[in-house]
């Protein structure tokens, strides 16, 4: 998935996919190849989910040699790109990357759009939004980028009401006293362990099935196709200089085959909603989180 970024575990770079006998003589206008041999390494979040294996085979029928790297510490994941140990990478929402540019000082680029997971909240003590009560305990989230995402759907919700109706880069700081429960930030991939001892938890998409949670039990989600969905679309990201690299281009549009779509839906169990943002557009998206982060400091 990329999905929403979230999980926290040690970090190990493992490549699964061994180069193949495709030799490339001249593999792009500009990437560079972080291994210098034709190859192009793509850091992935859950490079063993079988869409990759769909989507490297792919590749490979374009004439594309693609190495995956498991992507298992988010912090790590764009200071690999941008000191050149990966080509692009692919695990990240477009708030996600502001956040990052904005405090690395750097110029990371998204260069094609994947999807926007809606954020649901999920109960093991209440069948409905109306069962929780007030005063209840909800956990969400504590990275800022899903942290601001999760208090916005308990707003939506009605669980909530947030300072100045709330934003990107909102924290339970903003939760006024008027609102009907508490939120209780925690590690993300802690907010399913959550579900026995409070009332709800939003429970970000990568950690559903491990979870056993179905999607479609969800009390509550955002709207992916809504504006306000628009920082969470997931993207393809490249350095700057390699915006423009067409074998990059070419795995953008591989992702977009009918044949990656359907192995991203069915990964999603049908949660994900497709987008086609141009990087034109993807950037001016980027550049209005980048102020608004800037100016919230």
């Amino acid at each position: 998935m990329s999905r929403n970024p979230a999980r926290t575990r040690l970090f190990a770079v493992t490549a699964i996919a061994a180069a193949s006998t495709l030799a490339l003589s001249a593999c792009g206008g500009g990437s560079g190849n972080a291994e210098g041999d034709g190859t192009l390494r793509i850091g992935v979040v859950g490079a063993s989910d079988d869409k990759w294996a769909v989507f490297t085979d792919k590749a490979k029928e374009e004439g594309l040699d693609v190495e995956l790297v498991d992507l298992q510490d988010y912090t790590q994941a764009n200071p690999s790109l941008s000191q050149g140990e990966l080509d692009a990478n692919q695990f990240q929402h477009l708030q996600f990357l502001a956040g990052y540019n904005v405090d690395a000082d750097d110029d990371l680029t998204p260069i094609g759009a994947t999807a926007v997971y809606p954020l649901g909240l999920y109960s093991e003590k209440h069948a409905s939004l109306e069962e929780i009560p007030a005063g209840g305990e909800v956990a969400v989230p504590n990275d800022p980028t899903n942290l601001a995402r999760a208090l916005l759907v308990l707003q939506e919700a009605g669980l909530i009401e947030l300072k100045d109706g709330g934003s990107a880069v909102s924290t339970e700081a903003d939760v006024l006293p008027s609102s009907k429960v508490t939120v209780t930030p925690v590690a993300a991939e802690q907010t399913p362990i959550q579900l026995k001892s409070v009332d709800a938890s939003i429970v970000n998409n990568d950690f559903l099935e491990d979870a056993g949670l179905d999607p479609a039990s969800a009390l509550f989600q955002d709207d992916p196709d809504s504006e306000a969905a628009a920082p969470y679309i997931n993207v393809w990201v490249a350095r700057a200089e390699d915006k423009d690299d067409p074998d990059l281009a070419k795995l953008v549009e591989i992702s977009h085959s009918d044949e990656v779509v359907a192995a991203e839906q069915k990964a999603s169990g049908d949660t994900a909603v497709i987008k086609d943002n141009s990087p034109e557009e993807l950037q001016e998206i980027l550049s209005g989180l980048e102020d608004d982060i800037r100016n919230a400091s």
